[in-house]
């Protein structure tokens, strides 16, 4: 067209969503000719926002999408409320009238609530919009209670931002467990766990009657089938959407039976002008509510309107997904409900750490057919980019992630962002053709990673394999948030004295965060000491056990395990053991790391336990944290006869320096009296065996999947070299390593290996070494027993309540039977 031609032909798009942006984009970007005239019409106030990320919204993040530039128009606040297909306009609440040579209906889905009784009263909401957010949050001013009927992605989600606003929340759930639609029963039992150990009372299973008013006529109480009452004071239905077809039917264009508007695999309905993508479509029988293929239809019909020998088709969808749900990972994908007569599965559970891993198999054990993750995602990107293809090695590698790809080596069809359909080798084309450098640059040009972010350490990693191919020197940034090492930003932590993550994002980050560097951070800050764990922001972002100071076990219930330092303990103190797991009704077993761990107490009875403990002396032994657990040792030379130093002195007085000291990971210890060893202490993080003439010092050694020997780092030294070589191998360590890495694969990953650590510690290589000692000594001179400072914060302990509306009453659905005189959880296939 020539500078004063105009576009001549006329795009109406009805609803202004993610996918009706997305349309609108796609179509500007390949629009070269300036063929449409482009109009949007929207019924809500503002232009369209990242619905995935909605509840962010009440913590002031920004969730609008840039404005459409080019000949678009946007009209806001007005619905389209008729279509007229024969003149082909439209006609909007307003009166406005708008000609169309292609109409396409992003008209979206509505909340679906149930047909109960008192579903119209004050206090009830839905959690669809930012106008609905706004809502609950000035109507929750000054109330206690709230309960969200829905246990699915979104009504989680409507669950947090609840508890978020002060609330006291539970979740009604109709199906046996939460998030039915995306993982099986034992995933849904393990999130259980871990969303009513945040607080949070879970009803699954129960249909809901009734909401009941209270005096003021407002909603005050939901009544279950089953009678149970639950107080809300705020009730927010998340159970489920429909979709807005009534546009459609106004116009006599065909609907499904059970809604949405029926489009072929071209998005087209029956009339060849007339379009319908996200929510509202009706595809292949099948209505989509995640983002990923909404934005896939949305390409499709770019496609389409731009060429009339278009073949772009929607050919169904990839309908994993990868969240954190308040601090939990939790992830699908593939088909996870596969048939047991055609599949097999392989199932992990780990109580302690709360974590369910369950991956489906072909037949024939060669093929990954699907899988649920829930406490531990990390290897999600990974497991679904092997979906359909064959294993790179044994089912039990890839479920503990031994397989773990570095990106280069995976199949170029692999679909890496199924939100925005984009394969391993769009990817690595994208990086050679664009001279790409960096993940922002992959997202900016592929769209991969810019809607839920799952996938972002994935194309990380395929971005590191391209970039290491061609020679170019990698990016450490720990994600895209920050161009910055973990190491580099602990050292901004420490020296910018930033004691939260919003604080470090806003001065040296960009945006809100990812399942990346938020749990980072939080172990940066937790072991500079920032303030208690459960403080403010801190507590969101902790690991889940931190949440109550304890360990989650598989039936719901906690471990408590109070410090017995080198294993030495008075009478007096193992009596009180005893009393307290008599008198709470406590299983209790003698750890390999010689304390006494109890087990089964319930949430609310931890305080009630621990303020025994620790008027008896007791304080928290760490079992829960990243941080030391114990310092084991043999009894040395006060006893043995074979002993030649006091293992048990100095095993006591290593446990009480370090102990709530945080760190990437675990940390654990030993001191052997002697070469005989009887304690294991080369198999620890470091250990120490005595000597003739003083103490031999081991480093980096760990038990567990992958065993290491640790390293002799020196010998023969006194107490003050043990003491301060030790107190800068944790603190350089804490600095350098990445989360979750362990001391031994930290030390293998240094460049020069034990060397060079002896290098840096004992000859000051770097000229750190009086800092590490400074560091050290602050910790110990700001050391506080997280259990006796938590029970004496009334605000700390108004979080350990088994149901939120009956702090004392306890959990019902937890029961136990009697084996060797003491209690054990019954199995969930006994309870059934």
């Amino acid at each position: 067209m020539g500078a004063d031609s105009k576009p001549d032909k006329r795009l109406v798009v009805a609803g202004h969503g993610p996918a009706s942006h997305r349309l609108v984009e796609a179509l500007r970007e390949r629009d070269t000719a300036g063929t449409w005239t482009i109009t949007v019409i929207g019924e809500e106030t503002r232009t369209a926002y990242d619905r995935v990320a909605l509840t962010t919204h009440l913590e002031g993040a920004d969730l609008a999408y840039p404005a459409h530039g080019g000949e678009v128009t946007v009209v806001t606040g007005e619905r389209v409320t008729a279509i007229d297909r024969d003149a082909r306009t439209v006609t909007t609440s307003a009166g406005r009238v708008a000609g169309y040579d292609a109409l396409v209906l992003a008209t979206g889905s509505a909340p679906f609530v149930p047909p109960v009784e008192g579903r119209d009263l004050p206090g009830v909401f839905v959690y669809r919009t930012i106008d609905d957010l706004d809502a609950i949050r000035e109507y929750a001013r000054g109330r206690t209670t709230g309960a969200v009927v829905g246990g699915g992605l979104l009504g989680l989600e409507a669950a947090r931002a609840i508890q978020g606003l002060g609330l006291r929340s539970g979740v009604v759930e109709v199906a046996p467990w939460l998030m039915p639609r995306q993982l099986d029963e034992g995933g849904g039992a393990m999130l259980r766990r871990h969303i009513e150990g945040l607080g949070m009372a879970v009803h699954a299973g129960v249909p809901m009657r009734a909401l009941e008013a209270g005096e003021d006529g407002a909603v005050r109480r939901v009544v279950l089938a089953d009678g149970a009452v639950i107080d809300a004071e705020v009730v927010v239905f998340s159970a489920g959407i429909r979709p807005r077809d009534e546009l459609a039917r106004g116009c006599g264009l065909p609907v499904g039976e059970r809604g949405g508007i029926v489009v072929d695999a071209s998005c087209r309905t029956e009339d060849p002008a007339v379009w319908a993508i996200g929510e509202c479509a009706l595809v292949g029988g099948a209505v989509y509510g995640l983002v990923g293929p909404c934005f896939s239809m949305a390409e499709v019909v770019a496609d389409r309107l731009l060429s009339d020998t278009g073949t772009a088709v929607f050919e169904g969808a990839d309908m994993s997904t990868k969240l954190k749900l308040m601090g939990v990972d939790v992830a699908s994908f593939g088909d996870p409900f596969a048939c047991p007569g055609d599949a097999l599965g392989v199932t992990y559970t780990d109580p302690v750490a709360g974590v369910y891993k369950r991956l489906v198999f072909s037949d024939d054990a060669q093929t990954l057919l699907g899988g649920v993750l829930v406490g531990d995602a990390e290897s999600y990107g990974t497991l679904r980019a092997y979906v359909g293809g064959t294993l790179p090695g044994a089912p039990e590698q890839m479920l503990f992630g031994g397989t773990e790809t570095a990106g280069g080596d995976l199949p170029g069809a692999t679909v890496i962002c199924s939100c925005n359909n984009v394969t391993a080798e769009g990817i690595r084309c994208a990086i050679s053709e664009h001279s790409l450098t960096d993940v922002p640059g992959v997202k900016d040009c592929t769209r991969a990673g810019t809607s839920c972010g799952s996938c972002v350490p994935l194309v990380k990693r395929i971005l590191d394999a391209e970039l290491t191919a061609a020679g170019i020197e990698v990016s450490k940034a720990i994600c895209e948030h920050f161009d910055y090492s973990r190491a580099e930003l602990f050292d901004i932590v420490r020296g910018g004295r930033v004691t939260s993550f919003t604080q470090l994002v806003q001065e040296h980050g960009t945006g809100r965060g990812c399942d990346i560097c938020r749990p980072a951070v939080a172990s940066i800050l937790a072991s500079l000491g920032n303030g208690h764990i459960l403080e403010g922001e801190q507590a969101a972002l902790q690991d889940t056990n931190d949440h109550f100071l304890a360990n989650l076990q598989k039936n719901g219930t906690y471990s408590v395990v109070p410090r017995v330092p080198g294993g030495e303990i008075t009478p007096e103190k193992l009596i009180v053991i005893g009393e307290v797991a008599r008198d709470f009704g406590l299983y209790t077993k003698i750890t390999g790391g010689q304390r006494i761990d109890l087990f089964g107490a319930r949430v609310e009875q931890l305080p009630e336990i621990w303020r025994r403990l620790v008027d008896a002396g007791f304080e928290s032994g760490h079992a829960y944290g990243k941080a030391l657990r114990t310092v084991k040792s043999c009894v040395g030379s006060t006893w043995c006869r074979y002993g030649v130093q006091d293992s048990t002195a100095m095993a006591i007085r290593l446990e009480l320096r370090y102990r709530g000291l945080r760190a990437p990971h675990k940390l654990k210890s030993a001191v052997s009296g002697c070469a005989r060893e009887c304690a294991e202490a080369q198999s620890k993080d470091f250990g120490v065996i005595a000597t003739e003439n003083g103490w031999n010092l081991y480093l980096a050694g760990n038990g567990g999947m992958r065993p290491r020997h640790a390293d002799l780092f020196a010998t023969d030294l006194t107490d003050k070299q043990l003491i301060t070589y030790i107190d800068r191998f944790l603190m350089f360590y804490i600095r350098t390593a990445d989360r979750l890495q362990r001391t031994a694969t930290w030390l293998e990953s240094l460049d020069g290996g034990l060397d060079y650590l002896r290098e840096v510690i004992v000859d000051d290589r770097l000229g750190i070494c009086a800092d590490l000692d400074a560091a050290m000594e602050r910790h110990v001179g700001g050391y506080s027993d997280e259990w006796r400072d938590t029970l004496d914060d009334p605000g700390r302990l108004r979080r350990f309540v088994s149901f939120v509306n009956a702090p004392k009453t306890p959990d019902p659905s937890i029961e136990f039977e009697v084996e060797r005189d003491q209690i054990k959880p019954i199995p969930l296939e006994v309870k059934r």
